[in-house]
């Protein structure tokens, strides 16, 4: 009888240590990767990273506790911003968020096995990087803003701010991968308006804006647009201030750069596509596959526009196009 109860003690005595140690292991904390296609640094990470940092926050997750997340900041340079998607797949991360089209097709080429989270300006199907936006198959899932499709609005809504308007630039940042693919879909809204294009060209690290400005006013463009790129938005207080330095009517892709100074945009929510981003995070950290989840588009674009910087280039926009604007700066 004393055998009998000494192991049924000493059995109950491991079950008990065994579930000690088992309960003071501590929480596996999944470790996402986020790449910066906007610049920025760990201290100034900029808007696009606080809105994820929200959408995070909106579904529960607490820093250090819940999540980790490796950060990696863009300097606009397409071979350094590869470099740091092969270096986030490197650490052999749960999931990794990416906004630098150049890291997108880093990260692809690099693995297909880590889920990638991409917030892209690009077409994702027409690029390559999924099968289709409903069932994107492989590693890769996200929100794309479709940039690209709203080049010919942009100058439609820019012609009718500068009725005259004939001739436009498109300052650009021409050793970037879709240079050419953000070209052309200005010039197929240019010929349908009847307008001449004139590329207006900068390359990183360093920029030469002022030669840009003077190719445009040579070529006596009436207005110009600003093709998005990580390197431009590291310049964008840079390039407003020059166009209005210049009275040079601006049209830009993101509305960041209207709160800089530019004149006027038509973009979607970025921040709302970034808050989408941690969605896509969460649902993939819940056990979903990337491969099933459709790549969202946007369903509100909006037109905004400066009119203090229209005052300060002396132009008066048209009551009719002011009264259409989703929100004007004063």
């Amino acid at each position: 009888m004393k055998i009998k109860i000494t192991v049924l003690t000493l059995c109950a005595m491991l079950f008990a240590l065994c579930y000690s140690a088992s309960a003071q292991q501590p929480k596996k904390i999944p470790r996402i990767g986020y790449l910066s296609g906007s610049g920025g640094d760990a201290k100034n990470p900029g808007p696009q990273v606080e809105a994820f940092r929200q959408g995070l926050r909106d579904l529960g997750y607490v820093k250090s506790k819940d999540i980790a997340v490796e950060y990696r900041f863009s300097d606009g340079n397409p071979t350094h911003e590869a470099e740091l998607a092969r270096e986030l797949v490197r650490l052999n991360l749960d999931v990794i968020v990416i906004g630098a089209f150049p890291a997108i097709r880093a990260a692809k080429e690099t693995t297909k096995s880590i889920p990638i989270v991409m917030t892209t300006t690009q077409d994702p199907v027409a690029t390559g990087m999924v099968d289709s936006l409903a069932r994107p198959g492989g590693n890769i899932t996200g929100v794309t803003r479709l940039t690209r499709e709203l080049s010919g609005k942009r100058l439609e809504l820019l012609k009718e701010i500068v009725p005259t308007m004939a001739r436009v630039g498109i300052l650009l940042t021409a050793d970037s991968q879709n240079a050419g693919i953000s070209l052309k879909g200005y010039e197929t809204g240019a010929r349908t308006l009847k307008l001449q294009l004139q590329a207006l060209e900068v390359r990183g690290p360093n920029p030469d804006f002022p030669a840009a400005f003077a190719a445009a006013a040579k070529g006596r463009v009436s207005a110009f647009v600003t093709v998005t790129t990580a390197l431009m938005g590291r310049y964008s207080k840079r390039v407003a201030d020059l166009a209005i330095k210049n009275r040079l009517p601006s049209m830009f892709e993101r509305t960041d750069y209207v709160e800089a100074g530019g004149l006027a945009s038509y973009a979607t929510n970025e921040a709302e596509s970034y808050r989408r981003a941690a969605v896509f995070v969460d649902k993939i950290l819940r056990g979903a596959k990337p491969a099933d989840l459709p790549v969202e588009q946007p369903t509100k674009f909006e037109f905004v526009i400066n009119l203090k910087t229209a005052t300060q280039i002396g132009l008066t926009i048209p009551p009719n196009t002011l009264a259409r604007a989703d929100k004007v700066i004063k």
